[in-house]
């Protein structure tokens, strides 16, 4: 079980609060709004009531105890700031920060962020591909061009091997794991025979995932 702090009680710091909570891990919520603090506090650790534009509040969080920052401050970049650097002083060894854009990633990169999250720009891409391939469950990009998408197995591939399938071959594409009626294989080896329904999550490239989209 880890420790996490989450700055930030909106829809996506809520939703990371709540979920981290449920997988049986402390969570405590800091945000300056004592309504979303009562709202909130039914589902962490804890709730606190804390306005981290005051130098000294960080000071009474005892962030040194945790394991994992999340910094959700979406629409206050200074207080998001104030955050990152409190966390990174106290020594938290692993710190995730949303960002609305580019320069305020790189700001909140700069100032001690190991990881910055772009929610709008990451629904956005998989918006997009899942209306452009039809063949898409869900997908997520990796880096530029290149992303994990999920698909379920066309008739084609029903009863064959991934071998045979060659998906390696003919789309570059690593097989990461495939769920089959609740089951997870992950990595599977190139005799894995594809049933009917299974569902396939491969990493590839943008350019080779509309490729496959086209041929399939």
């Amino acid at each position: 079980m880890k420790t996490f702090i989450v700055f930030g009680s909106g829809r996506f710091g809520s939703t990371v609060a709540k979920r981290l909570y449920d997988l049986n891990n402390d969570v405590v919520v800091v945000d300056s709004n004592s309504e979303i603090i009562d709202q909130i506090s039914p589902n962490v650790t804890e709730a606190i009531v804390c306005d981290l534009e005051d130098e000294n509040a960080a000071d009474e969080l005892g962030l040194n105890n945790f394991d994992v920052a999340v910094v959700a401050i979406g629409g206050n970049l200074e207080a998001a700031i104030m955050a990152v650097l409190a966390s990174k002083e106290a020594g938290i060894p692993r710190i995730v920060a949303k960002a609305a854009n580019y320069r305020a990633g790189k700001i909140l990169q700069k100032v001690g962020a190991d990881k910055i999250i772009y929610p709008e720009r990451d629904m956005g891409y998989r918006l997009a591909n899942n209306l452009a391939n039809k063949n898409l469950i869900d997908s997520f990009q990796v880096s530029k061009g290149y992303g994990i998408f999920e698909f379920e197995a066309n008739h084609d591939m029903i009863g064959r091997s991934l071998e045979e399938i060659k998906l390696r071959g003919k789309y570059n594409f690593t097989v990461l794991m495939i769920k089959r009626k609740g089951e997870i294989y992950v990595n599977p080896t190139s005799d894995f025979q594809i049933q009917k329904e299974d569902v396939l999550t491969i990493l590839g490239s943008d350019e080779k995932i509309k490729k496959f989209n086209e041929e399939n």
